[in-house]
């Protein structure tokens, strides 16, 4: 129902957060649209609620308070006098909108009739009310519970005349704060009695009505109005017309009312009918695996994921459609090849949603590809993921047979792992056969296979003999839990705003991070005050450094301080990297574990003393230290420097604490001889080829991020302490001649690479000028970094270095598409290896996807229960199902409950079944969020509902066709084309173009609306039901039949990327086109042309356009007047005349 007489408008047409009345009309705040006031009308003072802002904003309450004064305390005459013309001239535009209302019982006030008319309440009424006594005012916000509106100042004890400055007034905020209580008021002039009211008879009847509304009522008693005796005031006489008028309108909305409670009567009384649950349809017929689906057997009336998925993959598989040789006749193929690897997942890995985008982006690619005729190879492949390999096959040895690696020793321990692999290493290629993903499953690839093996040994020989490769002693991230060097991509930061007390593994009670704890460092007559957030490390200091133009440390020059525990004498340096606003100015130098310290020590050659071991246990100290681990090591620290008197207090510390993403525990930079590889001259390569061109990088605003790691590229450590992985080809030498002296681990030139220990010897012979039976080896115990032979998996594939007919072929490949996180940790170093091994690009085109969060944009983690595993959105799964997922994690248990709240949350009913294709359609749609997809199930959903509109859509059309039906030849419609079937095959041409072209382009939402909108907007909307009346003839028209045939096919094949399933078993039930040459397989169908269905028609458009324009009308003007086929326009039951 309307309001009494005001609309709102809240940002809107009514200006940028203002409230005025109506929705259109006059002008409010600083020029901006407000109440409907009519043309014309500029509205002076809005109500001064909704923060206007402007030249011209001026609120009801200001002008009031103008007026009378600050609780009625008088103004000066003349700011009273322009004031109340300022009233009085916004009550005319007031009383111009509401002079033809009329105001009926039951309707309903807007927030607009409550702004207003609470800012009238004291120039309409206020001076007949008796004085009040002592006390704050009553509070407008019980009418306006939303907003906070403080109470007006008080009475000042002489307050001398308010002069109205000539600028417009701006109201008080509304978060000022609470005034004492005010005075007893004067009684005010009664700027609006009787006789100043007479002009507004409207605005008076609509503020009586809303005062006596029980709203009002509640909070501000009976109302009167400013002169009368009675608080109770009775509204103006209406006419007779308008009381009849009323009267008719009140009589119909008894009736209705009366209605309504008789409807809601029934409903109450009468058994709710459940719908009908077609349960769950599968497809029970026997079809071995490899052999076509049985399509003889008509159609089930709805849509069902699990009965459409059914038998078709493994068809597929069995027929070779996904091989690039199917279809291909000898020589080159004048459609070209597209070549793409699959980035490898983990072997440990099960199906996430990033592996779900990914391989709905990159198969509706190669479909899309293999459908134009090209050349297709989409090769799978999967990583044997080092650390997490290792760890999960640790944690079952430990669980079943009690032992550790080091128990079982190395080799038995690699062969237990293989036994793992081979058991469970082949599941997540059959949950990406599950999403449809169209792979040459003869060409996957596991990076421990021999081949790969191979050529892992001959690039580590290759770069390490060019110099591109050595060994050095630096910092690395070491996990104490791992006992292993970590990646950068396996640390997560962890923000802390302060004090925060974090769980650690290995310790009973959380550590405290986030806070600065400041000592003094001791010397002759004065100290110096350093800080430091990891105060176990001050056991390893050798400098304390101050900035050179510090004043408060110039005295220090030369002068050293003495360390407390262990008696060094640490030099005061002078170094400018030192912030002096920091802390206290100073700080300690640690270079063996902190990375701005280790170049620190570098500059000015310090020692780097190592004080925490590869255990995490304090080493290289004194006693009470030695063998503590390090963050008990920690506390003892602090407590020692307050018995010595040196601590000088704790400040919060905002700061970020690394994680290490495997083991949990917090990375320790560590000092470790460790292998790397040289990138400075590798990134500029790969930098030159961005900039010219010959690698693009999709969308182009990732150039900048890519600019900016080349340009600034580390070193890359590709050393890991494992045993599961590629054990590096390189040996340590030891000469037995007494002319050759002992080598250190860390020295470079002690250290030999070969494809074989052979070749090492003989490589160790040459260099140190000895016989080779006087050389003995010890074969580096490391393993190399996954990223490494993830780095060369574009051409390590094909078998390089060995020549193949595959690598001549398909390498460089055509394009990668990855996640935009992992740009640099794999995408970059693909392309300078490829670069540094092979001469060429790995590929020539960079795709790069957003990553997957859930629908509130929070990253997706086990421990807050939004982790969503693609298989279950496909089939469906119970919300207790969800919580037994948790219960099997390594959760701890408030981790847990946190989880369950969460899925509670997001998952009351659980997570609905909705198919592998509403999942993957939804997936592409989903990309044009930018750098992240916030997924909502329920997208997901409507996606399913659209597969069932087509199915059924479909459905209708084979029962027109009929069985007898034979397509034409050729595309072109048999007999004469209505209008309806011209611009349906209009429509259909423009979606292919928009198809073909955003495939073509990456722009996956645009395919996705354009097929989406083709299907369900245009095909099934509209040309379906305009075509009903036609197949309703005893001889349907020819050109219908065909029109439906061909927006069907072409429908389907524009379908076939993303809905690969859906798309196969509708298309295998139409009649082919030419028999004898029709393709087997949707999979294989040519993919629609723009150049083919070029039936574009702009005046059969135009025509039809003006036909649904009239339609939209009809269907809006019979929803605004509640009309049925039982409630006819002109009244009464249906059939008859009222």
């Amino acid at each position: 129902m309307g309001g009494l007489g005001l609309g709102w408008s809240w940002g809107g047409a009514g200006g940028a957060g203002c409230c005025c009345w109506g929705a259109q009309g006059g002008v409010c705040g600083a020029g901006q649209r407000g109440g409907p006031v009519g043309p014309g009308h500029r509205v002076r003072g809005c109500c001064g609620v909704g923060g206007c802002r402007g030249s011209q904003s001026r609120g009801w309450g200001v002008l009031w308070v103008t007026v009378t004064g600050p609780q009625g305390c008088p103004p000066h005459p003349q700011a009273r006098s322009r004031a109340g013309e300022e009233l009085r001239r916004a009550l005319r535009a007031l009383e111009s909108h509401l002079r033809d209302r009329t105001f009926l019982v039951g309707d309903d006030v807007t927030l607009a009739d409550v702004t207003v008319t609470c800012a009238l309440l004291p120039p309409f009424q206020h001076v007949s009310r008796p004085p009040r006594l002592p006390g704050p005012p009553p509070r407008l916000s019980l009418l306006l519970p939303h907003l906070s509106i403080p109470p007006t100042s008080p009475c000042p004890p002489a307050s001398p005349p308010v002069r109205v400055p000539p600028s417009p007034y701006t109201p008080p905020a509304l978060s000022s704060p609470p005034m004492p209580t005010p005075c007893v008021p004067p009684p005010p002039p009664q700027v609006l009695d009787a006789a100043a009211r007479a002009p507004f008879p409207s605005v008076t009847r609509w503020f009586l009505t809303c005062v006596s509304q029980p709203h009002f009522r509640a909070v501000l008693g009976d109302v009167g109005l400013c002169g009368e005796e009675s608080p109770a005031a009775t509204p103006p006489a209406k006419s007779a017309a308008q009381l009849k008028k009323e009267a008719k309108r009140k009589e119909k909305l008894e009736k209705f009312q009366q209605k309504q409670e008789k409807s809601r009567e029934q409903q109450a009384k009468a058994p709710k009918k459940e719908r009908r649950d077609p349960g769950v349809l599968t497809y029970d017929l026997p079809t071995p695996p490899g052999e076509k689906k049985d399509v003889s057997v008509p159609l089930p009336e709805s849509y069902s994921p699990q009965y459409v998925e059914a038998a078709w993959y493994s068809w597929w598989e069995r027929q070779g459609f996904f091989k690039p040789e199917y279809g291909v006749s000898a020589g080159p193929n004048p459609r070209g090849v597209f070549m793409m690897c699959v980035p490898p997942p983990n072997v440990t890995g099960s199906l996430h949603l990033g592996h779900a985008l990914t391989s709905a982006i990159q198969d509706s690619l190669a479909r899309w590809h293999r459908m134009r005729g090209a050349t297709t190879l989409w090769n799978p492949g999967c990583d044997h993921a080092g650390i997490a390999t290792q760890v999960v096959v640790e944690r079952r040895l430990w669980r079943q047979r009690g032992l550790t690696r080091h128990q079982l020793g190395r080799e038995e321990f690699l062969r237990e792992v293989w036994r793992w692999k081979d058991e469970k290493g082949d599941r997540i290629y059959q949950q990406l056969r599950r999403l449809g993903a169209s792979m040459d499953w003869d060409r996957a690839c596991f990076t421990m296979d021999p081949k790969m093996c191979r050529a892992v040994r001959e690039a580590f020989v290759r770069l390490h003999e060019s110099g591109l490769i050595y060994r050095s002693t630096r910092l690395v991230h070491w996990s104490c839990a791992l006992n292993s060097a970590i990646s950068d991509i396996e640390v997560d930061k962890k923000e802390l705003a302060g004090r925060t007390l974090l769980r650690v593994p290995g310790y009973e009670t959380p550590i405290e991070f986030g806070v600065l704890v400041a000592f003094a460092y001791p010397l002759e007559g004065d100290e110096v005050v350093v800080a430091t957030t990891r105060l176990e490390t001050m056991l390893g200091d050798v400098a304390v450094a101050v900035h050179p133009e510090d004043p408060r440390y110039q005295h220090l020059r030369g002068r050293r301080v003495r360390h407390p525990f262990t008696g060094r004498s640490l030099p005061v340096l002078h170094d400018a990297f030192v912030d002096p606003s920091f802390g206290t100015g100073a700080v300690k130098i640690t270079p063996a574990h902190d990375a701005t310290d280790f170049e620190v020590g570098q500059r000015h050659g310090l020692p780097r003393p190592s004080v925490i071991g590869e255990d995490g246990r304090l080493i290289n100290v004194p006693p009470p230290f030695l063998g503590l681990p390090r963050f008990t090591g920690r506390a003892a620290v602090l407590e020692a420097l307050k018995q010595r008197g040196l601590f000088r207090g704790v400040t919060e510390n905002p700061m970020v604490v690394p994680i290490c993403s495997r083991s949990k525990d917090v990375v320790e930079p560590l000092l470790k001889p460790q292998w790397y590889v040289r990138c400075q001259g590798l990134a500029r390569g790969a930098a030159a080829a961005v900039r010219r061109g010959d690698l693009r990088l999709r969308p182009p605003a990732h150039a900048r991020t890519w600019f900016q790691w080349m340009d600034n590229i580390r070193d890359w450590c590709i050393s890991r302490q494992l045993w599961w992985g590629h054990r590096i080809p390189a040996y340590f030498v030891t000469v037995d001649d007494p002319s050759v002296p002992p080598g250190e681990d860390g020295d470079d030139r002690y250290w030999v690479s070969g494809r074989s220990e052979e070749e090492a010897r003989e490589k160790a012979a040459r260099n140190f000028g000895v016989a080779p039976e006087r050389v003995t080896l010890r074969q580096d115990e490391d393993v190399l970094d996954t990223w490494f032979s993830s780095g060369l998996f574009p051409f390590s594939i094909f078998g390089w270095p060995e020549p193949s007919q595959d690598l001549e072929v398909f390498y460089p490949g055509t394009l990668l598409e990855t996640g935009h996180d992992i740009l640099f940790f794999w995408v970059a170093r693909m392309v300078m290896l490829g670069l540094a091994l092979t001469g060429r690009l790995p590929f020539r085109e960079v795709y790069l996807h957003a990553i997957v969060r859930d629908a509130h944009g929070r990253k997706m983690s086990k421990s807050l229960g939004n982790v969503i595993d693609p298989l279950d959105v496909i089939t469906g799964i119970s919300l207790q199902g969800l919580h037994e997922q948790l219960e099997n994690s390594n959760l701890d248990p408030a981790e847990l409950e946190r989880a369950r709240e969460g899925q509670k949350r997001d998952f009351p009913n659980g997570i609905p079944e909705c198919g592998t294709d509403a999942l993957r359609f939804a997936l592409c749609a989903y990309t044009a969020q930018g750098r992240d997809i916030n997924l909502d199930v329920g997208r997901v959903l409507g996606y399913r509902h659209f597969c069932n509109k087509v199915w059924n859509g479909v459905r209708f059309v084979l029962r027109a066709l009929g069985p007898d039906y034979r397509p034409p030849p050729d595309l072109q419609c048999r007999g004469r084309p209505g209008l309806g079937e011209r611009w349906v095959l209009s429509r259909l041409s423009r979606a292919v173009g928009v198809c073909g072209g955003a495939l073509g382009g990456f722009d996956f939402p645009a395919a996705t609306s354009a097929v989406h909108g083709f299907w369900l907007y245009e095909l099934c909307d509209v040309y379906l039901e305009c075509v009903k009346p036609v197949l309703a003839r005893a001889v349907p028209a020819a050109a219908a039949r065909d029109a439906l045939f061909t927006c069907v096919d072409a429908g389907l094949r524009l379908l076939a990327p993303f809905m690969p399933f859906l798309g196969e078993e509708l298309w295998q039930r139409l009649p082919p086109r030419q028999p004898p040459r029709a393709p087997p397989s949707l999979c294989v169908c040519p993919y629609p042309e723009a150049s083919e269905y070029c039936w574009q028609d702009e005046e059969a458009e135009t025509t039809m356009e003006f036909v649904l324009s009239v339609v939209r009308a009809l269907r809006s003007l019979r929803a605004h007047h509640g009309l049925t086929r039982s409630r006819p326009p002109w009244g009464g039951a249906a059939g008859g005349r009222g």
